[in-house]
């Protein structure tokens, strides 16, 4: 089932939809998800609260603003982003030990495939180093404009204008 097929279904909240929707897109949010939270039961219930809020706003989506997958990459982000910064979350962080960390030296070059499952990474590769450098921060680390830009010591307004530029770039690179 395509994507066209699908929209239509989910909107008039058809029961087979949700399962066709999950199966079309989790493992694509999922790596997103894991690649901010690196923790795989938080990724899974980010992942689950997700689809919970596309079904319950599939409503809002509206075609003549952007791509479907935009739509629900950037609420599988903005979730993502959300728990981090929870204040429950910040709070079961600080209590972990060194053991449950080993995994990720391990799992570093597994978690470097599964976000390029969704392709994006070889396209950003393309772009100039200035882009590369802040769609790494902005999309793949979570950080807020206002992060990025302290990170890169440059002034807001600037990662805001270069975070629109270096998209429209992407954007053209996936029309091609």
């Amino acid at each position: 089932m395509t994507q066209e097929e699908l929209l239509p279904l989910v909107l008039k909240k058809d029961d087979r939809a949700f399962t066709l929707l999950y199966d079309m897109y989790s493992k694509n949010l999922y790596g997103v998800i894991y690649n901010l939270v690196r923790d795989r039961e938080e990724a899974e219930d980010v992942l689950q609260e997700v689809f919970v809020k596309i079904w319950k706003n599939i409503e809002t989506y509206n075609e003549s603003k952007g791509r479907f997958f935009t739509w629900i990459l950037n609420i599988a982000r903005n979730t993502t982003i959300d728990k981090l910064r929870s204040k429950g979350f910040n709070n079961s962080r600080k209590n972990l030990s060194a053991d449950n960390f080993v995994h990720l030296l391990d799992d570093s070059n597994k978690l470097t495939n599964r976000i390029d499952t969704i392709g994006i990474r070889e396209f950003v590769k393309k772009l100039k180093p200035k882009c590369i450098q802040i769609i790494d921060l902005l999309f793949f680390k979570g950080y807020t404009q206002q992060e990025a830009s302290e990170e890169l010591e440059i002034p807001l307004g600037t990662v805001k204008t270069q975070n629109r530029n270096c998209m429209n770039d992407l954007r053209n690179f996936l029309q091609v």
